[in-house]
């Protein structure tokens, strides 16, 4: 394995492919920028497909990762979903959702590094009861199955940036701002394996970029 060749996979949802930032980065390029400017020899995937829910993602991440993570590299897959889940026109329950995470957390976790970031917060209440409920019951597949877990919906909930922009844009995404705020949570996690300071650069204030 070649620790000089890091490849990483980051697999999900709209969410993960960044939509609504007219930067075209998401909270997965800044992440990214930022394991890089660090030293890190990291190739990213954004492996983000919109509408998909956990369904469509167990269907389709072994080939997609499989590609592009050789054996002979240090490979990481990052998943991240649910939001989709919890809209009642995809006809997913709770008990699928629950049974497809801890599918992909058991499979994944057999063959590569694996990290699971949980689903954000959206506009409308009733389809946040659901995702805040999915949140919790990941935390104890996470736990299962000896994935580092980072919930996120909590704090988004009550991110001023991130309710603002996701209210002024479609009710589900925000824009850059709400994005760069996604990333500071994740790169502030303790398990995030890109944390290593190995230079000053950081992320900019919380919100902003320059």
């Amino acid at each position: 394995m070649r620790k000089s060749d890091i490849r990483a996979c980051f697999v999900g949802d709209s969410f993960v492919h960044g939509v609504g930032d007219p930067e075209c980065r998401g909270w997965v390029g800044r992440v990214l920028a930022l394991g890089i400017q660090r030293g890190f020899p990291i190739t990213g995937y954004n492996l983000g497909v919109r509408r998909n829910t956990s369904r469509d993602i167990l269907g389709r991440w072994q080939r997609e990762c499989a590609a592009r993570l050789p054996p002979d590299s240090d490979c990481l897959i990052i998943f991240s979903f649910g939001v989709n889940d919890a809209d009642v026109a995809n006809g997913i329950d709770d008990h699928e959702t629950i049974e497809n995470c801890q599918k992909l957390l058991e499979t994944a976790g057999k063959s590569y590094r694996i990290f699971l970031i949980g689903p954000p917060p959206v506009s409308d209440e009733v389809h946040n009861d659901r995702v805040g409920r999915l949140s919790v019951e990941f935390a104890a597949v996470a736990q299962r199955t000896g994935t580092p877990y980072l919930p996120v919906f909590a704090a988004l909930t009550i991110d001023q940036v991130w309710r603002k922009e996701v209210i002024a844009h479609d009710g589900d995404h925000p824009s850059a701002g709400g994005y760069i705020q996604l990333a500071h949570f994740v790169d502030r996690w303790s398990e995030w394996p890109f944390r290593e300071k190995r230079s000053s650069k950081t992320l900019p204030e919380k919100g902003r970029e320059h």
